[in-house]
Order: structure tokens, then sequence, then C-alpha cells
């Protein structure tokens, strides 16, 4: 009842949109949208923490803050303007857009070759199902689409996209019929631009890891279609130019190759007018509970000539105890090992700091000097902003420090007190059978993230001291509080000191 009242409520909207010219919904949706940007603040935040990962080493942060601005108003406008669009004539709507390099459809059409037209959410996105199908009247012309929760409104767009000539493909009923399709030399459109969860290609987006869909390379590879990309920009107050690319694929490519060479040409559609950018889409989600990318079943592709990925940055809270940091360094290891971009600063108390500067998978350390919450939190804040922090001790306190320091992930064991500051708790291991060493305790929070299920070894660069011909003397200390869960055996001592 909800979806249908819902429903007639879209369609009451559309139809007083479809009285107003195009003109005044675009002024009304940049209003609106204005509106939107004081009353929307996790949108707000969501709009500025993907700018300055695209953006952040390009431009000030007042630029970015008026990108995501017009962002928020170019969104409405182009949403309003649709209600009324999407029942427009196609040689109407052709009135208020330009094209630009149109032939590129045309010649791989003509030349018998089928199209994967590769969309993204830039601009006015709808008018490429409203205007492809009538500049490639042609041919056959379709598109791969996520039907809508409303199945009211979804049936709805889906018979107004039907009435362009557009054959749509629901992508849950699988890939038969657009196979059949391209192989009958036609063009069909697919978004490659959401955050793909765990079916995508982790491959560079704006330099950093980004979950991609694989299906535009996917149907080129069976097809032996070519690839193409789309985009709306829009030029002014009710004005848009539609953007066609060459071919961005090469016969021999492989899917993650073209998949990764899709989010290239996606990246350069949106410098061209950032503003335009689907900025209000978690495109760079930190996957849960997996955010290491270890066991992806697409795995991770990243371009022989691709420049250094930028960091995902994780926090790793140490033990407030020299035994304890020691024997969590393996985990440590295999965090660092979990993807080719961890950045892993590590925050200790400032009479262990130094250890963790021995530890190679260790970016950077940050020395708590003093016993104050408060002063934990300001050193975490100065930080360039985590993506993730992992909580080795189960004390309150370091669920505050990560907490209040803002970082937007926080992980660890349920602890003393703290199950509300968490928000990806790790299953505490079953106590059956033998004791476990206190290493596991440490890589089973590895494990549960995505890490290797295999210990690392312990490596520790140690610097070099001069001996000045004295004699070198090792010290060894074999006793460990709390039982034998964290006591190395007898012989192991003695191996080291042979």
């Amino acid at each position: 009842m909800l979806d249908f009242s819902i429903y007639l409520l879209y369609r009451a909207v559309t139809a007083m949109a479809s009285l107003l010219p195009v003109r005044v919904l675009f002024a009304l949706g940049s209003f609106l949208g204005f509106v939107a940007w004081f009353l929307l603040p996790p949108y707000r935040r969501l709009a500025r923490r993907n700018l300055e990962i695209a953006f952040g080493n390009e431009k000030s942060s007042r630029e970015l803050r008026r990108i995501a601005r017009r962002n928020f108003q170019w969104l409405s406008a182009n949403l309003f303007c649709n209600l009324k669009m999407v029942s427009m004539p196609p040689a109407e709507l052709a009135k208020f857009v330009d094209t630009e390099n149109l032939e590129a459809i045309h010649q791989e059409l003509r030349a018998g070759r089928p199209v994967v037209l590769l969309l993204s959410h830039i601009g006015n996105w709808e008018l490429l199902a409203q205007l492809v199908p009538h500049y490639a009247s042609y041919a056959r012309v379709g598109t791969v689409y996520q039907k809508l929760r409303n199945r009211y409104i979804d049936q709805h767009v889906s018979r107004t996209r039907a009435h362009t000539g557009a054959e749509l493909f629901d992508r849950g009923e699988g890939f038969h019929k657009p196979i059949e399709l391209l192989r009958s030399g036609g063009l069909i459109g697919v978004l490659g631009d959401q955050h793909a969860g765990d079916h995508g290609v982790w491959t560079p987006f704006f330099g950093r890891l980004a979950s991609t869909s694989p299906l535009a390379a996917l149907l080129a590879k069976r097809t032996g279609a070519a690839v193409i990309a789309a985009a709306v920009h829009t030029e002014g107050p009710a004005r848009w130019r539609i953007v066609f690319t060459g071919r961005i694929d090469s016969p021999g490519d492989s899917v993650n190759s073209i998949t990764a060479s899709g989010n290239r040409t996606i990246e350069e559609q949106i410098r061209r007018a950032p503003e335009d950018g689907f900025w209000v889409h978690n495109r760079w989600k930190t996957p849960k509970p997996h955010f290491l990318l270890t066991n992806y079943k697409r795995g991770i592709y990243v371009p022989p000539a691709a420049p250094a990925l930028k960091p995902f940055r994780v926090l790793i809270r140490a033990s407030n105890w020299l035994g304890d940091s020691v024997i969590s360094m393996p985990a440590v290891r295999a965090i660092k090992a979990g993807r080719p971009d961890t950045h892993i600063t590590v925050a200790a108390p400032e009479k262990i700091a130094s250890v963790w500067k021995l530890v190679p998978e260790v970016d950077e350390v940050i020395s708590l000097t003093s016993h104050s919450l408060f002063r934990a939190v300001g050193l975490i804040r100065r930080q360039t902003p985590f993506d993730v922090a992992i909580l080795f001790p189960n004390s309150l306190r370091v669920a505050l420090e990560a907490w209040l320091g803002g970082v937007p992930r926080r992980v660890g064991y349920q602890g003393h007190h703290r199950r509300r500051l968490l928000n990806q708790i790790i299953p505490s291991r079953s106590r059956l059978g033998p004791v476990d060493h206190q290493v596991e305790h440490y890589l089973q929070i590895a494990r549960e993230v995505g890490g290797s299920a295999e210990p690392p070894e312990v490596r520790v660069s140690w610097p070099r001291v001069e001996s000045n011909g004295a004699p070198a003397k090792l010290g060894l200390c074999p006793g460990a509080e709390y039982g034998p869960a964290k006591r190395w055996l007898p012989e192991r001592f003695a191996e080291v000191a042979a």
C-alpha cells in the first residue's frame, strides 16, 4: 500500500512538472538542490569525502566545497527536468541537447560491429535512455538495468523507456538476451560507475581502488563488441551536451584491462565537469566485513602503467604492553598484506612507540605521550582521515579514542562496555580444545576483515649498532603473565640462543 501511495505521489508530481517549461523546472530544481545542501548533512559529508578522495591533492578546500554545492544544485535540477523530459518526443528533446563525436557509434554499427555503450551517472544521464535509440534508430538498442524497489514506479519507467524503442533487460534475469542483441549487431547500454560489491574487480578510480562491475567488458569479450563510453554534461540552464568517446578497448584486451580502461574514461569525463559527478554515491565504499581484499573472487587489477595508488588508511591502536605488542605483530603484517594500498598507522603509548618504528609494515607511528583521552583524540584528528580503526586492546578507552577521533569504521572484539562504539565486532574464538597461543587472538582480527589465514613471520628492522670490539650480549626474557597462552616454549629460546 505504501509503494502504491508513493507511486501516486510520483505521478502527481510528474503531471504537474509536465505543465512547466524545462527552463523553469531547471531553475526550481537548482533552488531545491541548494536547500538540500543545507538540509542533508550526511549526503553533504559523503559528497565532500568523495571529492577529497578524487581531487584532494589538486583542488583547495574552498573549491571542493563549491563543487559539492553546485553538484547538489545540478543533480536536483536534472532530476526535476527529467520529470517532464521522460515523456517528451525525442525530436523535441534534441532541441535541448548538443552531441559530440556521435559518429563513433555510427562507425562501429554500420561496419557490422556491435557496441557496448559504457554509461555513468554524470549530468542528466537519463537523456541517454531517451536519445540513443533515436540516434541509432537503424539498429537494435537495449539497456541492462536494475529494477527499482517500488514496483509501480519501476513498471511506469519501463513503459516510458520502451516507447523510445529501447529493449530493457533486468540484470537479475541473466545476460542471455543482451548477448543475443549484441550478436545481432545492436547496441546495449551498461552502467559502470557504481560500487559493485563482492562481484566487482578492484581497480583504480581516481587513483584509489574501487570495486567496479566488469559487465561491459564481459559482454564485449563474449560478442566481439566495441566498447564506447558516453556522458551527459550540463552546459547551462536546460542545456546539455552528450559526449561519445572513441573505442576504449582493443582486440585482445583482458576483461580486467577493459574494466580499468572504463574507469579511466569515466574519470576523464568527470574531470571535464566535476559538478556533474554523482558524488552522493559511496563509490569507494569500505566493504563489510572484508575490507581487506585477499579473498575477493575477481581480485585486484592495477594496470602496469598506473600511478601509485592512493592509500587506504588503517589506524591500529596497539596494546599498552610490550609483550602484547610483539605478539600482535604477525596480525599487523597480515593486515598490511591484505591489499596493496594499505597505509598503516600505529597509535601506541610513548614507552613502546619506538618498537613499532622497527616494524617494516608500519608506515607511521603516533606516540601517545599523555594519559589524557582528549590528547590522544587530538593526535588522531590531526592526521589525514583514516578509513578504518582496528583496536587490539579490549578497553572502553581505546574505543572512545577511535570514535571521538572520527574514524568511520571501528573494528575490534566486543570488549568492556563498548559495543555501541564499534560498528564491526570480531567474534570471539571458541575455547574448546587446547589453549591457543595469544598470537591467534590478534590474527583472528586480521582474518575476520579479509586478511590471510596463514600466520606470517615477524620481521623487525634492527638498527646497526657499532660494537667497538666489545663482545655481543643477548638478553632473553622467558617469563609471561596470564598463563601459557603468551609463553614461548623453552626449546624455542634455546634455538634463538644457539
